[in-house]
């Protein structure tokens, strides 16, 4: 059984990026994988300083173990002025090769305006750089305010089919690379 480590890049109590990472928390435990999300507005986490030495902070070690101990990965951001969101950049900033290299990376983005892949591309990018794999299958999800009803679930069935694609496809290709490995 592949593990699958979910984090989110908010820190808004009522945040639709931590609900469109619940609900594909949800459809990969549904195919078999193991899920655990990490909730970054439960963690005290300090900002990165370039350094290594985080001991005052054991959230630092609890999130380096769990990305450690996973074959892959759901990054769900915000879109904040075209990017990634600081407090999911900084998480990823607190890791490195160790934690990073190797994983199968799936990404999905949170705007209120028009959907479009900045953060997505931004995400790519630092992913590749620690030498991750990160699925093309990618979720732009615009306008957050109208895509969930008050529950929480998404109100576009299109939208729906996408990210159980997007769970099928993140499935299986850590399964695959597990497997290569």
């Amino acid at each position: 059984m592949v593990k699958i480590v979910g984090i989110g890049g908010s820190l808004r109590p009522d945040s639709y990026s931590q609900r469109a990472l619940r609900l594909v928390a949800q459809r990969i435990e549904a195919l078999g994988a193991e899920v655990e999300v990490l909730d970054l507005r439960d963690m005290n986490l300090p900002f990165c300083d370039g350094g290594d030495d985080y001991s005052a902070y054991p959230d630092v070690a609890r999130l380096q173990n769990t990305v450690r101990a996973a074959d892959g990965l759901i990054l769900s951001t915000p879109e904040y002025h075209g990017s990634v969101s600081g407090v999911l950049k900084n998480a990823l900033d607190l890791m490195g090769f160790e934690e990073l290299s190797g994983k199968v990376a799936g990404l999905i983005s949170v705007l209120g305006g028009q959907s479009n892949s900045n953060a997505l591309n931004d995400l790519r990018t630092i992913m590749r750089w620690v030498h991750a794999w990160v699925i093309p299958e990618q979720v732009a999800i615009g306008q957050a305010w109208k895509a969930f009803d008050s529950e929480g679930n998404l109100v576009d069935e299109g939208l729906s089919k996408r990210l159980d694609q997007f769970a099928q496809s993140l499935v299986e290709n850590t399964a695959k690379l597990r497997q290569a490995a």
